[in-house]
């Protein structure tokens, strides 16, 4: 596998290695405070029914303090429920991604953005202490920083994270 190596830009106007500026911004000014929560135990059916109605695209996981333990996602149902042919009463947990990258509300946009391209995610829970206070995703960054390039160069990297096979291996036959 091919390392991995981005850089953005901090405080104090630095160049980030493929030339992309972001001002000094802390996460809990873009997060979403509103998540989207269900226990390891719920069923993938009721995981599938919150997503319709809270109109999300991806459920946190919580234990039973309320820390984060795991994320389903839409394409989760899909791919490890649906196509393998799970009962809908299965557990969550058995479908979910883990473990979860986690944020605090004080990280700069660009930690942020950082830590989400060099884990392969696109989705950052924020804790602060011992509470989920909110999630960020590479949508409501893309949103919030206004600028469409900086956005598809964002989450072209985080794909690129999380597929690193699709995108490094020796295509020619």
């Amino acid at each position: 596998m091919r390392p991995r190596h981005t850089t953005w830009l901090c405080d104090g106007g630095a160049t980030a290695g493929d030339g992309i500026r972001l001002a000094p911004m802390e996460i809990r000014e873009v997060m979403t405070e509103s998540v989207v929560t269900a226990t390891p135990d719920a069923p993938v059916r009721q995981v599938a029914e919150l997503m319709r109605e809270r109109n999300v695209g991806s459920v946190v996981l919580v234990d039973g303090d309320g820390l984060p333990i795991g994320f389903i996602t839409d394409r989760d149902l899909a791919v490890s429920v649906v196509a393998d042919g799970h009962d809908g009463d299965a557990p969550a947990e058995g479908h979910a991604t883990t473990p979860v990258v986690t944020g605090s509300p004080g990280l700069d946009v660009s930690e942020a953005v950082e830590l989400m391209v060099g884990s392969g995610v696109r989705r950052l829970p924020i804790v602060d202490g011992d509470r989920l206070i909110g999630i960020v995703t590479l949508d409501d960054l893309a949103v919030r920083i206004g600028d469409l390039e900086i956005a598809a160069s964002i989450t072209a990297q985080v794909t690129r994270a999380a597929l690193p096979g699709f995108y490094f291996h020796n295509r020619e036959g």
